[in-house]
């Protein structure tokens, strides 16, 4: 189930029906860089921070019934040769093994300062990393029952009221990018979650900059979940 969020572009406001599905839902000032057309109604939002919300949203749509332990199996087998053929393509990432919405395997791919370069206060893709999203492309094109969410962070450095609208737009770049490469309709989420998930130390500038991050997460589209109940994956 795809979910469409508020949007907001320069004084033109697009507000639409939110379809929940237990995740996180946006919350404060929506905001998405130029292009947003590419993504469909797929656009950038802000989750919360508060109470369990600084987790995270729930990876994917829950498909409303339980999942059977042979469907989980073919997912599984199928997620691990997408993560075969992201290695092979030597991403500047890492490529974690995730649970989704429904409990089946998906991916988290982790693109910090090695794969996606953002400077302090800058949501700009560089040559390199339009070149790392290409090669994520590919595998996402060759597996195109797939669909994926993009999350931007943000370091320590400023307030909330700069970083929440930066993080959104990190993420924002990045699908717009992608979404340019031809996988706009695979591409379900485009969240924000400004400097609320530091995976390193925010007094470091190493730390900082893993911080300054963009994760994509991939996983069972409802069709591949059909194609898998169906015992035709």
């Amino acid at each position: 189930m795809k979910k469409i969020f508020n949007f907001i572009i320069g004084a033109l406001c697009f507000t639409t029906v939110l379809t929940g599905c237990g995740n996180a839902t946006g919350n404060g000032a929506l905001i998405g860089g130029g292009g947003g057309a590419l993504l469909g109604g797929v656009i950038g939002t802000l989750v919360s921070g508060h109470g369990d919300k600084t987790k995270g949203a729930a990876i994917g749509a829950a498909i409303g019934g339980a999942v059977g332990a042979g469907t989980g199996a073919l997912i599984g087998k199928h997620m691990d040769k997408v993560k075969a053929e992201l290695a092979e393509r030597q991403l500047n990432a890492t490529i974690e093994q995730v649970k989704d919405a429904n409990g089946l395997d998906a991916l988290k791919i982790t693109f910090n300062d090695g794969g996606i370069h953002f400077a302090t206060a800058k949501a700009d893709l560089n040559a390199a990393a339009q070149n790392n999203l290409q090669r994520l492309v590919k595998t996402m094109q060759h597996y195109n029952t797939c669909d994926l969410s993009v999350y931007g962070h943000t370091d320590s450095t400023g307030s909330d009221k700069v970083n929440d609208p930066l993080s959104v737009n990190r993420a924002t770049s990045v699908a717009q990018y992608l979404a340019s490469q031809g996988i706009s309709s695979q591409i379900r989420d485009v969240l924000g979650f400004g400097s609320r998930q530091p995976v390193a130390d925010n007094t470091t500038t190493e730390g900082k900059a893993a911080n300054r991050r963009v994760e994509i997460y991939i996983y069972a589209s409802e069709k591949m979940i059909k194609d898998a109940n169906a015992g035709k994956l």
